[in-house]
Parts: structure tokens; sequence; C-alpha cells
């Protein structure tokens, strides 16, 4: 009878886990293996993209490779991955997505593995290629580029959606059935935090990932490859920098001794550039060495191509018979592989670079040279170091913001006049040109910080498009064009976004402006505690748009540089970026800066996105119980376009922040423009900048401001606003 009786419970307990196994409670969401539905596949010649790559010629070549066994160094792979890293782990923005962060960069010409292989130039991304499959990870910013330049070979992933795997997940599914699986990748282009994650997730299944230091890429890029460029690097004065280089080695020491490490080795580009202020042109758009260094508490290591290092910079590191702790010994640039696992013999403890906000890491052959007993995985000390700006980059920081307003007033004066003139239709490349070209006239300009983007119409749905000869359009007047681009200067690094609109917008479109300008604002105008982490204020962004079921696939912000990377660590203003990172969210600080940038994107129809550079400072509310308090101040100075805004959207908080942000303008800008002798920008920044009422519901902007019937009606209204302007000063003054 107990028996029996045992048999009944635990056929009861088999069915109850079968039920609770039905349910699908315990069992992982389903994945999209195929990935997502491909624009003109099968492919169809006569109605593919135009920016549409044949990737067929590379991915046979590559897959030659991976059965070669002089190239592998041993058996055949059944797969191999290719990212979008060099060796330094160069990252300038890295995109959290709910699945996690991919990583994207601008990286040398020469580096640039991923699009060879691919054909797509969006800076996010990774590709597996196997014996018959190529499967393709990107964000969301980039989903509908990649899948107009993907071609048919293509498995396209679109991470950031629901039921899209990852490379792991994707590599357990599709090789189930198979006993050892060989999947092969560049241990120096991969960081080891990565490495590491993908080894523990395919720990339980039959994959391995197999190091292939001879890069495969490499091997079938032979054609056509760009040289790294010759150019030499150049130190950082003191008067721009603020802190001389041996100030900042002396507080690496210290978090050095705290952390009780012999040495540091530093393989991030932009840290190294802060560290000794130097500067250089081996990033297309970050002024920066290509170079590796270690700091011990007796010694400075720098690695870095000979030619690399002129006079100048060899007095400034005081390289010439270097015998002192405070002077910089020069090592060959392939120097280091030998070293670190010559010079660790000595020391006890070596501090790597571990994760944190934007910054990988180290890569996994840098890890891989240190003795496992003797390595310490943390973040770099220069990050918290960098991020908070002294006096001397602070005000670096405002002034290049001014001089970039200026040029910004400067060309979308000009351009819409031209519109006025009915001169005929720019096109996107045409903007990017003239914009650029105007702010290289700008004192202390190094550049542009980032290719810029100028998107008209459908290509403003595409967050990070960038034109080129074959996807370039003509701006007409029925959609919106997002202007993204920022400079480098001696003093500072910029990042501005404005959409324009040439013609009588939508409501829709209108509507789509004024919700992300609300969410901007409520942001800019935020005043919060010190211990409150970035991720948290991203939600304030997005509310005006959550309201109406919507969301970008991107983040909110990130931090920037002082004439270094436009992203910087490590601030990620998203409020799934700390979910996926491993240090989690920084806490803000006076002294950083960071951007505020919602956006609304219409796929094939319109895009918006505004962006500000907001600098953390303290707020005029006295501590409770000890509590500090901090709020933001815009440093980027554009006018908005008001035929966009609809005022009856917008609270009386709003305008009233909007009104002041005007008259900074007004005041800022303006002083410059006149100094300047910009005297149109000046006249379209004071039309731009018309104050509004705090209350009532009428739309008070013109509803088409551009579309004037003469000049003579805009030269008789620029006369009242000036002449009102003039009064409201003087009275202000007087009272």
């Amino acid at each position: 009878m107990k028996s029996f009786a045992l048999r009944i419970l635990l056929t009861s307990c088999v069915l109850g886990l079968t039920k609770a196994d039905a349910n699908t409670t315990l069992l992982k969401p389903e994945r999209n293996h195929n990935g997502a539905e491909r624009l003109y596949c099968p492919a169809n010649d006569g109605n593919q993209p135009v920016d549409r790559h044949d990737s067929s010629l590379q991915l046979r070549q590559l897959r030659s490779e991976m059965i070669r066994v002089a190239a592998v160094q041993g058996p055949a792979l059944d797969g191999y991955i290719i990212t979008s890293d060099d060796e330094h782990q160069t990252v300038s923005f890295v995109s959290y997505g709910r699945d996690g962060p991919l990583e994207s960069e601008s990286v040398d010409p020469h580096d640039m593995r991923r699009e060879f292989l691919t054909g797509f130039s969006g800076s996010a991304g990774k590709a597996l290629v196997t014996i018959d499959k190529a499967v393709f990870w990107t964000d969301g910013r980039y989903h509908v580029q990649a899948n107009h330049q993907l071609d048919c070979n293509w498995i396209l992933m679109k991470q950031g959606e629901h039921n899209v795997p990852t490379l792991t997940e994707w590599l357990m599914q599709e090789f189930e059935n198979r006993s050892e699986v060989r999947i092969g990748a560049n241990p120096k282009l991969i960081s080891a935090f990565t490495w590491e994650a993908w080894e523990n997730e395919l720990a339980n299944s039959s994959v391995r990932l197999v190091a292939v230091r001879n890069d495969l890429v490499d091997l079938i890029w032979q054609v056509g490859r760009p040289e790294y460029n010759s150019h030499a690097a150049y130190p950082l004065a003191d008067k721009y920098s603020g802190k001389p280089w041996q100030e900042k080695v002396q507080s690496i020491r210290l978090e050095m001794e705290l952390s009780s490490a012999d040495a540091l080795v530093v393989t991030a580009l932009d840290e190294i550039a802060w560290l000794f202020n130097v500067r250089g042109y081996d990033l297309p758009h970050t002024p920066v060495l290509r170079a590796y260094a270690i700091v011990t508490n007796a010694s400075l290591h720098l690695y870095a191509p000979r030619h690399k290092i002129l006079r100048s910079v060899d007095i400034h590191l005081k390289i010439d018979s270097c015998s002192h702790a405070n002077c910089v010994k020069w090592h060959n640039y392939t120097d280091i592989w030998y070293d670190l696992k010559t010079m660790s013999q000595v020391w006890n403890t070596v501090w790597l670079p571990s994760p944190y906000g934007y910054s990988p890491g180290a890569s996994k052959e840098i890890y891989n040279s240190i003795p496992p007993e003797k390595l310490l995985a943390k973040a770099s000390p220069i990050i918290d170091l960098r991020a908070e700006k002294n006096k001397v980059e602070v005000e670096g920081m405002r002034r290049s913001h001014l001089k970039d307003a200026m040029a910004m007033c400067d060309f979308l004066a000009y351009m819409e006049e031209q519109y006025k003139l009915n001169s005929e239709g720019w096109d996107e490349m045409q903007v990017a040109r003239v914009i650029n070209e105007i702010r290289y006239e700008q004192g202390g300009n190094k550049g542009i910080s980032f290719p810029t983007i100028a998107a008209y119409g459908p290509h403003a749905a595409m967050p990070h498009y960038e034109p080129n000869n074959l996807t370039n359009i003509k701006i007409g007047t029925t959609s919106t064009l997002m202007l993204d681009s920022g400079g480098q200067y001696l003093d500072g690094t910029t990042d501005v976004t404005r959409t324009l609109h040439f013609g009588v917008p939508t409501d829709e479109q209108r509507n789509a402006y004024t919700r992300v300008l609300t969410g901007s604002i409520e942001l800019a105008s935020l005043i919060f505690p010190s211990d409150l982490t970035v991720d948290q204020l991203d939600v304030i962004a997005r509310r005006p748009l959550w309201s109406t079921g919507y969301d970008y696939m991107h983040g909110t912000g990130h931090g920037i540089g002082h004439f270094s990377s436009v992203h910087e660590s490590p601030i990620i203003l998203s409020y799934f970026g700390c979910k996926n990172s491993i240090t989690g969210c920084s806490k803000l600080k006076p002294g950083f800066f960071l951007s505020n940038e919602p956006g609304y994107y219409k796929e094939d129809d319109f895009g918006v996105r505004l962006e500000n550079i907001l600098e953390v400072i303290p707020a005029d509310k006295l501590p409770h119980n000890g509590q500090r308090f901090l709020k933001f101040r815009d440093v980027t100075l554009v006018p908005y376009e008001p035929k966009l805004i609809d005022i009856t959207m917008l609270t009386p908080l709003h305008r009233r922040w909007l009104n002041n942000y005007n008259k900074r303008i007004r005041k800022e800008v303006g002083t410059e423009l006149k100094k300047n002798l910009k005297m149109k920008a000046f006249y379209w920044m004071m039309v731009k900048t018309t104050t509004i009422p705090e209350t009532g519901s009428g739309d008070y902007f013109f509803a088409d401001s551009q579309a004037m019937p003469s000049t003579s009606r805009q030269f008789h209204i620029l006369v009242v606003i000036v002449a009102v302007y003039h009064i409201v000063e003087n009275f202000t003054r007087l009272s």
C-alpha cells in the first residue's frame, strides 16, 4: 500500500513538473535564430539599395582561411568572429540595448576590418562567419542602415528587439548537435571581459573560443588597404590642459598605492593622450597618439612608433636620457608584448583596465601577458580623474562651445538665406561640407569631432546616417533635416544636433519636435541630489515621448571629453545602460560634461533629434542633512527652430526655460557675432530667439518663419525685434 502511494506521489510530481514546463515559466524565451526580415532578399539585381555591398568574394576568401591549418595554426575553424575594435579597444560610443552593450568606434581606416568584410559603414556591430552562414549584430541606431548595406549573404540581428539571440545563444543553437566546435577570434581585438563572458556563456556547450593571432581578415585584405597615417604627435600646452602631466602622473601613482599595485598598464588611446598632455592624428576625429603606456612608482614607459615622437614631444616628456621617476622612457610600439612578460616577473600586482562606462578595458591578449595570480582587474583610474574637468578645462569647454555656436549660427543663417532666395537646393553632402568648412575657420579649431550627420527625410529616421556619394539626396521643403555635428578645439570638444525644416512642417512633425524639445528642457532644468546615478536621469527626457507610447533606441546622453573623445567614459545616460554595465553607473560631479539628446524617428519618413551639451554645476539649494544638490548649465547655445515648436504643448515652465535660454543666446552669442561682424548671423539669431508669452493658448510663432513674402518685410520685422530688445535691456538695467 505504501509502495502504491509512493508511486502515485511520484507520478503526480512528474505530471506537475511537466505541466509547469508546459507553461514555459521555466524555459528561456524563443529566439529568432533566422534574424530580421531582409529588404530585397533574395537578391533582385534590378532593385537593390544603391549602397548595398557584395560581400561574396570576401566571405569565400575568409572561409578558405578558416580551414587552412597554416592560417589558424591548428585544426580548422567552424566560425570566426570579427569585431569593430582595434588593438586598443578604441571606443567613441557604446550603445546599450536591452540585451547588452554593442561597442562602436571610429578606428583608423587601416583597422576597419569589419567594414571591409561586410560593407556596413556604421560604427557599431560585430560579425560571425561560419562555413555556411554569416550573421551580423547591430543596435537600434543602425537597424535600417544595416538592412540596406548588408547583402543577402547576411543574417541581420537587430539588437535591442526582444527575440534577438546574442552571439553565444546563436552559436549554441546553431551547433547544438555537434560534439566539438571551434570558433576563432583575434584576442588583440576583443576585450578580456567580453572574451571571458563569451567563454562563461559557452561553458556548458560544445562550442569553444579559439585565439587566432594571425588575424584572418588581415590575411585576405592585401589590396587597397590604407596605411596608418604618418603624422606626428604634439604637446598640449598647460594653458589648455590646466595641469602639467607630472601632476596627473602623481595622482595616478596615489591611486596605485591605494590599490597596492606595482604597475598600471594603460591601453586606451584617449587616456594616454590625457595623461601625458599629448595629442595626435591617429584616429580620424579623435586627437590621440597610437601607443601603450606603463606607469610604475619609479618609472614611466611609452610604447609608440618612433616617427610619431618629434623633438617637441621628447622635450615635453623629458625622454632624453630618462633615468628618474618623472621622465618618460620611449620604447618601440611592438615591444609592449615582450616587456609585459619580462617586467611582470618583478611585479607583485599589475593593474589592468576593466570595463567602465564606454571603456571596455584592455584586450584579452594584454590580460594573457600577465600571470593570473599577479593580475588586478580594475577600471582605469584615469577615467574618473579625467571626467572631472579642472577650472581651465571648464572655461575652455565654455569658450569652445561659444565659438561653435557662432559657426552654427553663421552656417544656418547662410543656408536659410539660400533657400529664401530660391537658389538651387542643397544636398546632404553639401550641408556637411559647408558646416565643416565654417568650423575650420574658428580660432583654435583642430577639425571635426566625428563625421557630420546631415540627414534629410527618410535618412533622418536613421539616427547615425552619414551621407555619401551613393546615398546623397537633395534637401527639400517637405520633411526635416537632422544636422548632428561637432568640432575639436584646443580648448574643448563640441557636439550639437539641430533639426531644421525649410518649408511648412506638418502637425505630426511639429508634435514630434515639440515632444523631443520638452524632454530636453525637462532634463536640462532638473535639480537633483548628488548621489543620483546618471541612469536615473534618463527617464526625465523620455517621459514626453513615453506618454505617447514611443521610445528611441539609443541613450539620452554620454560624457564628452576636453579636446579628446566626443564620447567619454564614464557617463552613460541610459536607463538600460547600467543594468548591463559591469561596474554600474557613475554619479555626476561639478565639472562633468554630458550630452542631452532625446530623439524621434519615423522609419522611411522623418526624424528629430535635439542635442545640447550640459555642464554639471552646484545647485543654489542649501544642503539638506548634508546632501548636496546639483543642476545643469547648457554650454551649447544654438537656437531651436521656432516653426517646428507647437507652443500650445509647452507649459509655462517650459516656456520660461526657453525664453531664458534664448536670452543667453542673444547676450553671449550675439555679442560675439557682432564683435566678429557676423551681422547676417546676428539678425538670423535674433529672429530665432524671439521671446514667447509664458501663458496663453495661441501659437505665437510664425507658421512659416522663413517663407516671408519679401526681404523688405523681413528687414522691418528685424528692426522692430532689435528695437524691442534694446528697450527691454535698457529697462532691465534701469530697474
